[in-house]
């Protein structure tokens, strides 16, 4: 018995994943509210406003992660374009290609033997490689974004079970509280 209220007093899986507070999954209401020392209405309060914190990290990162999912189809088509250049190098024959100037514009062009390549980089910012320091660079790149969307995948499991142990915590602690007051009630109400 002794164990058992031990058991449930220690904090489960509390733990933080880069920056995202872990929820502590609470068996004992009771004890839950002697420990951190607020009644009923302040610990709801408190964990609607954890929650809403969790929602609007959650919101971020699913912006990260459709930006990174629209980043890396966007390396692989650059390192196919490199690909194509590199293959056509040496063969004498000019590479003809459509090539996107603006959103929605888009220019053809004649691609005659090219030992460089032009990178966008973002922030109006573009660099001349060689092919093979462009193919390099795009694989490290395209690599880098795999990485980082795996991450964040991780982070957004991680956050929804932080938001679920919450969810439940509040139904818990909400849940406790009717009970409570129903055996108050109980008692106070006087039997014939």
């Amino acid at each position: 018995m002794a164990a058992a209220s031990s058991s449930s007093t220690s904090p489960k899986t509390t733990t933080e994943r880069r920056g995202i507070p872990g929820a502590q999954f609470v068996e004992d209401v009771e004890t839950y509210l002697s420990q951190t020392g607020l009644d009923v209405n302040s610990a709801l309060a408190f964990l609607q406003e954890r929650l809403q914190q969790y929602k609007l990290v959650e919101m971020k990162l699913l912006a990260q992660q459709r930006d990174l999912q629209a980043k890396i189809p966007d390396i692989e088509k650059c390192l196919d374009v490199v690909a194509t250049l590199q293959a056509k190098k040496g063969t004498g024959e000019a590479l003809i290609a459509d090539f996107e100037v603006s959103e929605g514009i888009y220019s053809r062009a004649r691609i005659e033997d090219s030992d460089s390549v032009c990178l966008w980089l973002g922030a109006n910012v573009m660099l001349e490689y060689s092919c093979e320091e462009a193919t390099s660079l795009l694989k490290k790149n395209l690599e880098n974004a795999k990485a980082s969307l795996e991450v964040l995948i991780a982070d957004l499991q991680f956050l929804r079970d932080q938001v679920t142990i919450t969810q439940v915590t509040i139904a818990r602690v909400y849940n406790w509280d009717v009970h409570q007051r129903r055996i108050r009630q109980a008692a106070a109400t006087p039997t014939a």
